[in-house]
C-alpha cells in the first residue's frame, strides 16, 4: 500500500529535540526497526533510505529543508518514482491531540500546519495519509510558534515516544495495507481493561458452600 514514509521536522541540532520534530523522531524509529540507513540525497532535498517489503520498494525520507518547504522534498521523490499521494504516509506533530495520542488519517486539510500546507501545494493533492502525533496545545494561539519550537518536558516526551512505539508495532499491518488493524492499535492510548470474570449463578441447595469443619 505505502511506497513512501516521510517524517517532518526542521534540520539542525537546535531543533532536534523540539516538538515540531516529532515526525523525524518517528522516522528514525521506523528506520531502526526496518534496519534502513538514511543518507543525504541532494536530488530529493533530504535524508533517504530504501528497503523492500514483500518484494516491493519502500522509501524512507526525512526532508532537510525547513518545515515550510517539506513538500519540495516529498514531491521531488514522488515524481521521480511515480508514487501517488495515496501511497505516501507522512508523520507530523499535531497540536490538536495531547501528548501520547496518535491518529491515522487519510486526506483532509492542513489545519495551518506549514509542512502539510507545502505538501498540499507541491503534490497538488491532499490525498496522502498522515500519522498525527499529539504534542498538545499551549492554550493560546499566539504561543503556538514558541510551543512547537521548544522541547517538551520529560513526561510529555515519554508520552510522545509511547505513541511512536505503538505506531511501530502497527507497522507490519500498515505496510500490508491492513489499515483497520493498524488503526485499532495506533489509536489505543491505554491498554484494554480486562473483562471481569463470569460470575456463576448462586446455588440454592448449598452445593456451593464450603464443607463444614
Amino acid at each position: 500500500m505505502f511506497k513512501l514514509l516521510v517524517g517532518l521536522g526542521n534540520p539542525g541540532p537546535e531543533y532536534e529535540t523540539t516538538r515540531h520534530n516529532a515526525g523525524w523522531w518517528w522516522l528514525d524509529r521506523v528506520a531502526a526497526e526496518l534496519k534502513v540507513t538514511l543518507r543525504p540525497e541532494r536530488s530529493c532535498f533530504g535524508l533517504l533510505g530504501r528497503t523492500q517489503v514483500d518484494g516491493q520498494p519502500l522509501w524512507l525520507l526525512k526532508p532537510t529543508t525547513f518545515m515550510n518547504r517539506s513538500g519540495q522534498a516529498v514531491a521531488a521523490l514522488a515524481r521521480f518514482y511515480k508514487i501517488a499521494p495515496a501511497q505516501i504516509l507522512v508523520a507530523h506533530d499535531e497540536l490538536d491531540l495531547p501528548p501520547g495520542d496518535a491518529r491515522l488519517k487519510h486526506g483532509g486539510g492542513h489545519a495551518g500546519h506549514n509542512g502539510l500546507r507545502d505538501l498540499h501545494a507541491q503534490l497538488g493533492s491532499p490525498d496522502y495519509w498522515r500519522l498525527r502525533l499529539g504534542i498538545g496545545h499551549p492554550g493560546v494561539k499566539a504561543e503556538v510558534v514558541h510551543w512547537v519550537l521548544r522541547p517538551p518536558p520529560q513526561q510529555q516526551r515519554q508520552a510522545i515516544d509511547a505513541a511512536i512505539e505503538r505506531s511501530v508495532l502497527a507497522l507490519p499491518w500498515l505496510l500490508a495495507g491492513e489499515v483497520a488493524k493498524a488503526t485499532s492499535l495506533i489509536h489505543t492510548t491505554q491498554p484494554p481493561r480486562p473483562k471481569p470474570p463470569r460470575r456463576l449463578p448462586a446455588s440454592t441447595d448449598g452445593a456451593d458452600q464450603p464443607p463444614a469443619a
